[in-house]
């Protein structure tokens, strides 16, 4: 077997699993989506490395790499086998270089068939810059907190739509309430990575429905090429009575820890007065959440209508109240099916 070096989109579709060979920091700050951690070295051993090659030179610092590498070969063998009962591999390290290398040279000679990506994850990257920079029609679902945006794009999806689910990507709702009860935030750049895979794989024919958003979800920002198509896209706003929205809300954050939803209410205090927000986390500590969530709302909704204000563009009402998610997102459909430009 001769080991294959692959550009990004015939690595992308190779089979066997991906095993990304850098660091476990190098990893957490950013990795092909479904990708192995599968670390060379430490953390601690790549400082290493790198400080000797800085006061040392190449030869004296590769000497330091076999050396930290030569006890774990054999667990790496071992490890691969596991993860890739094909005994087919894809593997990258960090430009396409030693790393990758040297474990595309181990594994290979250990009985796998070996592909490595063609730059590393340095080329993943560009590959993300023009990919996030692809046209692609949008719609665009707005509308005021608590209407139940979120689960609408969950049943599109469900219906056969294209849709780009920023917050759940993000692991965050965009709120001062948006991490409650959710895994923690991936990196920016990891958020971008993910983005970037399901962009990919959107049919440019159809569009690709996504929930109006700021420029970051929690921490994470969204790319400047995905913020770029939506300022320009068709929106609609999704309307619902308080009421729904108020049930909403309590169904949505009624089993979150009280702790949290008070330190959450407490972030508001600014925006939300001081009077105001006393009294939400009263109702809060009462368990009248409903209540609370009436009182929150007063900001939320009147940033909502600024940021309308500022965008200065009239924007397609469609009263969902009283309806279903399901007739809501069947509603959106019929809403713009007639659009010259949208097909299913």
């Amino acid at each position: 077997m001769v080991t294959q070096l692959l550009p990004i989109t015939d690595f992308w579709q190779a089979p066997g699993p991906i095993l990304d060979v850098r660091s476990p920091g190098e990893y957490t700050q950013g990795h092909l989506p479904e990708a192995i951690s599968f670390p060379l070295f430490s953390d601690e051993e790549r400082a290493q490395v790198g400080t000797c090659y800085k006061q040392a030179g190449q030869e004296t610092a590769v000497e330091l790499g076999l050396e930290l590498v030569a006890p774990k070969m054999l667990d790496l063998v071992k490890k691969a086998k596991v993860l890739a009962p094909e005994r087919q591999v894809r593997v990258h390290c960090w430009r396409g270089g030693m790393r990758s290398g040297s474990i595309g040279w181990l594994l290979e000679t250990s009985g796998l068939d070996v592909k490595l990506l063609n730059g590393g994850y340095k080329a993943f990257r560009r590959w993300v810059r023009t990919t996030l920079a692809t046209p692609q029609p949008l719609i665009i679902v707005g509308g005021m907190t608590g209407t139940g945006k979120t689960d609408i794009l969950h049943t599109l999806r469900d219906l056969g739509e294209q849709v780009l689910d920023l917050e759940g990507l993000a692991n965050h709702r965009g709120s001062s309430y948006g991490a409650l009860m959710l895994p923690p935030q991936p990196s920016t750049e990891q958020f971008e990575n993910l983005i970037a895979a399901q962009w990919a794989a959107f049919d440019r024919h159809r569009p690709v429905w996504v929930e109006a958003e700021s420029s970051r979800v929690g921490t994470c920002r969204v790319p400047d090429e995905i913020m770029a198509q939506m300022d320009v896209a068709h929106t609609l706003e999704v309307v619902r009575s308080e009421p729904e929205r108020l049930k909403i809300l309590v169904d949505v954050y009624g089993q979150a820890n009280t702790d949290e939803l008070i330190a959450a209410t407490e972030r508001l205090r600014k925006r939300l007065g001081g009077l105001r927000t006393q009294e939400a986390v009263d109702h809060i500590k009462s368990g009248k959440l409903a209540a609370a969530a009436a009182i929150i709302l007063t900001y939320y909704d009147r940033a909502y209508r600024y940021d309308l204000v500022r965008r200065g563009s009239q924007i397609p009402k469609i009263d969902v109240s009283e309806m279903s998610v399901f007739q809501a997102a069947q509603h959106l459909i019929c809403h713009v099916k007639d659009w010259s430009w949208y097909s299913i």
